[in-house]
């Protein structure tokens, strides 16, 4: 690992100390004696293949005299990998109705099964395929055949997923060379896929010098900070991107502050990419762009790429598709605590798994048991009692099912304050998403997972797969009352699940780029989607966008409506 943190780093520092040059200087750089992008190549290269030949007991292609022309990248996952997985499916289970979803939940904790994610019309579990047979005997005959395999190789799947043995070289075309470590200020693609660091999923042992080295690079305006100490000792880091206007002769008032948050479940990776990648954008465009240097003078912006970062180190040495912390529990063969339901607001000690340490979902045998989620919980009071901040907003990254969600997670029942407010900022969210890459994010109470409406004026409740008591999203909403908090589940849509390809990294993360900046005007009054200012190339025209906004503004208000007369 530490090798692989090494080489990241070096081709890291390129990329970031352009960016931080060009922001005080006009014109690009040029870097005379960079070493040959053939031999930045192979030491990248080298130095990355060490690393995934040591987690999968890979062997060696290299020679004495260094990594040779004939290494290539795996076709098949070697045997230590198809041993944990070779033998596990997907499966998704389509769901018509209240009895079904009743089989099937009594089922998944019967056979302590791996939900992946699930919603009112379907549900979609790992498992092996040796128990299928015996999941299919707990269920109706109505579900008998209402199933699909989403991944017919799960183990190739998960393999794929971490950094590939070799990669393309990573230096720009000849007439492009002055933009080779240019950072994202725009909507241009080709802009984005010239940042190496969002080519592929970063270990923490990585991510945590990047950051270090954005702080160095980027001093008046980002700090790096601690929001906790995890189980087994590690520091949760975050970014705090921000600038503070001074004038000692007015009081200051609380600064606002936005907290987005990823990887509190261990393997949804893509949360953690995507964190990395809003908060690099908005540093980078400070000073570049209007609007975004407004934003970073009218806000912080609390930036946490993990949440989790025993669980998060344990994908990467041991069990990609490992979700919880790594904390002990009552049995000692089942570790590990559901830290998105460890939080104290309605925290459920009377579901199916309350009293399950081996259950994907157990949130311990108190509130705030996950250490985690209690430090973080500790730090933000600390932070609006103490600390002179005032949090208005919290986005909590997950993946996946293309989600925007609003509390409350726990019930349908209770209908948040100012719901139409959480309504009308969630759509103008997805707006915001749709207009990036096109991808349709659909809105929705958390809770809304597991209903089903029998008519326009009442709701009938389904059985739950897994208690939505004890969220981060609901406590912060009521605990902290911060009014527009959301959780919002990046790609995809189950064709990849949490082993989304690296690369959707860029994609999914201009789209939660794009919708946080939103956000952020929404908080400053403005209610649509603006068009980029004349510094920012490439942007979309006035015409098309207005022509944009009146359609899609007039199915917001229609959705609007259809809510508020359930």
């Amino acid at each position: 690992m530490r090798h692989l943190s090494n080489c990241c780093v070096l081709t890291v520092i390129l990329s970031i100390a352009a960016a931080a040059y060009t922001t005080s200087h006009p014109s690009p750089p040029t870097f005379h004696q960079q070493p040959s992008p053939s031999r930045t190549r192979s030491v990248f290269s080298r130095l990355r293949d060490g690393l995934i030949r040591s987690v999968w007991s890979i062997p060696s292609c290299t020679g004495e005299g260094g990594a040779s022309n004939d290494v290539k990248s795996e076709s098949t996952p070697p045997s230590t990998l198809l041993a944990r997985y070779g033998g596990d499916v997907v499966l998704r289970f389509t769901i018509n109705s209240p009895e079904e979803a009743a089989a099937l939940t009594e089922a998944v904790h019967v056979l302590f099964l791996d939900v992946w994610e699930f919603n009112a019309d379907w549900v979609d579990i790992r498992l092996a395929k040796d128990v299928v047979p015996s999941l299919l005997g707990l269920l109706p005959q109505s579900l008998q055949h209402a199933h699909t395999p989403l991944m017919h190789d799960l183990a190739q799947a998960i393999f794929e997923s971490y950094p590939s043995l070799t990669f393309e070289d990573p230096s720009p075309p000849a007439q492009d060379e002055h933009r080779a470590f240019s950072h994202v200020l725009q909507a241009s693609p080709n802009t984005d896929q010239t940042n190496i660091f969002f080519r592929n999923y970063q270990p923490l042992s990585v991510i945590i010098p990047w950051m270090r080295l954005l702080r160095s690079l980027f001093p008046t305006h980002v700090r790096m900070i601690n929001v906790g100490v995890s189980y087994e000792g590690r520091d949760i880091p975050a970014l705090r991107v921000g600038v503070h206007p001074t004038n000692a002769d007015k009081p200051s008032s609380p600064r606002k502050t936005i907290l987005i948050t990823g990887g509190s479940h261990a393997r949804e990776w893509i949360s953690t990419s995507t964190v990395n990648y809003v908060a690099y954008s908005f540093i980078t465009a400070y000073g570049k762009s209007n609007e975004m240097t407004r934003l970073l003078e009218e806000f912080d912006w609390v930036f946490v790429p993990t949440m989790n970062p025993d669980g998060y180190i344990y994908t990467w040495e041991n069990d990609r598709l490992w979700r919880k912390n790594r904390q002990q529990t009552s049995l000692r063969f089942c570790k590990g605590l559901d830290l998105d339901h460890s939080y104290s607001f309605k925290w459920d000690h009377d579901s199916n798994v309350a009293n399950n340490p081996c259950s994907e979902s157990f949130a311990g045998e108190n509130p705030f048991q996950g250490v985690e989620a209690h430090r973080f919980a500790n730090w933000a009071r600390n932070e609006t009692a103490n600390n002179n901040v005032s949090i208005v907003a919290f986005i909590d990254l997950h993946s996946y099912s293309q989600q925007i969600l609003y509390p409350y997670s726990y019930t349908c029942s209770t209908t948040p304050p100012a719901l139409e407010n959480l309504e009308e900022l969630g759509l103008g969210l997805a707006k915001a998403i749709r207009t990036t890459n096109g991808e349709e994010y659909r809105v929705a109470a958390s809770c809304e997972g597991t209903v089903e409406l029998e008519n326009q004026e009442k709701k009938k409740f389904w059985p739950r797969i897994e208690s939505g008591g004890g969220s981060a999203l609901d406590w912060f909403y009521h605990e902290l009352n911060v009014k527009y908090s959301y959780q919002i589940k990046l790609r995809d849509k189950g064709s990849y699940g949490f082993l989304l390809p690296s690369k959707n990294i860029v994609p999914t993360g201009l789209e939660a780029f794009n919708a946080i900046k939103y956000m952020g005007q929404f908080l400053l009054g403005n209610k649509g989607i603006e068009v980029e200012e004349e510094s920012m190339e490439g942007s979309t025209t006035v015409a098309a966008e207005k022509h944009d906004e009146e359609i899609e503004d007039e199915e917001a208000n229609i959705e609007l409506r259809r809510r508020r007369r359930r």
